[in-house]
């Protein structure tokens, strides 16, 4: 009896590391935790949310401050390589739009991002952004519909704005304007909670 014990303890050991989905976070410094500590950003408060909830999953924050849509291109077949991971959350093109990127390249970049990560193997979830309109509306609009077009096409869940809740309180965003506080941070895990959830949500046995 002692030793079946000890064979069913092992095979739970086995499947539980199976179960457990791996998440690549490929962002700007919107989630690299540009300005404040790094266990502030949302990134790593998603962390501890799953560790409270004891759902074990496994989360890699490849984000990187001034990050462009094409530099996350170029590193992504490393990453796939690397860490495997079956859900890839995107979250760039603010910094494209800040440079003035030809929106068709932006556009072709983020489309690549997707199919490379299903050609791994894992899903995919987009995060939106929106950018101030100093390239008049027409670009802005254009920009801010690239993401739900795509979202659309691929039939990808998709956060329509990061920062739609503290974009425009003065009291949660840094004196650049751009980058969101610590105080802010929990606010975006809030914002994109109810789209992750369901993907990363151990399943019931």
């Amino acid at each position: 009896m002692r030793s079946l014990i000890s064979i069913l303890f092992m095979l739970l050991m086995w499947v539980s590391p199976l179960q457990a989905k791996t998440l690549l976070v490929l962002g700007d410094s919107l989630s690299a935790a540009y300005g404040i500590p790094a266990e502030q950003g949302w990134v790593h408060l998603l962390e501890q949310e799953l560790k409270q909830r004891q759902w074990a999953n496994r989360v890699i924050n490849a984000s990187i401050s001034g990050e462009t849509s094409s530099g996350g291109l170029q590193r992504l077949p490393r990453l796939l390589s690397d860490y495997q991971p079956d859900l890839v959350v995107l979250e760039l093109g603010a910094n494209d739009g800040l440079r003035g990127t030809p929106l068709s390249v932006m556009e072709q970049n983020l489309r690549q991002l997707v199919e490379l990560s299903r050609q791994s193997g894992a899903e995919v979830m987009l995060v939106g952004i929106r950018i101030p309109p100093n390239y008049g509306p027409q670009y802005t609009q254009r920009f801010y519909s690239i993401y739900t077009d795509l979202a659309q096409e691929y039939q990808l869940p998709l956060v329509p704005f990061l920062l739609e809740r503290v974009a425009l309180k003065p009291q949660f965003m840094q004196a650049d304007g751009l980058h969101p506080t610590a105080a802010a941070q929990p606010i975006l895990l809030q914002t994109v909670w109810p789209h992750l959830a369901p993907l990363l949500q151990p399943e019931e046995s």
